[in-house]
């Protein structure tokens, strides 16, 4: 196995892309643990926002894309609602959004191997702790989480993009 977490390039779009409508297909057939909307989030307009930032990780595993994530700094407002375990501040604090792995590789790994990457690469950056949230119905993605140790801190409701009322939880670890 040839596995490696590198940050996107344009080029790679089309395959993010194809990873977030994969996923959304295989939710519209099967259990909805994410919550997002086709069309609405995420987008290939979000992932190109995110190369243009610098802050798209993608997973490729024998040249094949099996799954992407954005990582930056980036806090929901409604963060503030919550008592963190951990003082930290802006940069202080590296945030995990939209963690997604193909359908055709869940369950071997990856989304485990995304979040280390991610505590590494906010070590690097000199981050107190790592923040990230998810949908109250993924259940697998808040299990995933306290098992890499990640503590839940509390649910805030939010209205994402003005297109996705819901209620997330959030967990955090420090580093």
């Amino acid at each position: 196995m040839n596995f490696v977490i590198r940050k996107a390039v344009m080029a790679d779009i089309d395959d993010v892309e194809k990873i977030y409508n994969d996923v959304l297909d295989y939710e519209a057939n099967n259990i909805c643990y994410t919550n997002w909307k086709k069309g609405l989030y995420p987008t290939r307009m979000d992932a190109e926002t995110a190369i243009n930032h610098g802050t798209l990780y993608v997973g490729v595993e024998n040249n094949v894309m099996v799954g992407c994530a954005i990582l930056n700094h980036i806090q929901l407002k409604e963060y503030s609602k919550l008592n963190w375990n951990f003082r930290a501040n802006g940069n202080e604090v590296m945030v995990i959004h939209t963690l997604c792995i193909d359908p055709m590789f869940s369950k071997r790994g990856f989304g485990k191997k995304f979040v280390d990457f991610s505590e590494q690469t906010a070590k690097k950056l000199r981050c107190k702790t790592v923040r990230l949230d998810t949908y109250e119905g993924n259940i697998p993605a808040a299990s995933l989480y306290c098992k890499l140790g990640y503590r839940y801190v509390g649910s805030v409701e939010v209205n994402f993009q003005n297109v996705i009322m819901e209620t997330l939880k959030c967990f955090e670890k420090s580093l």
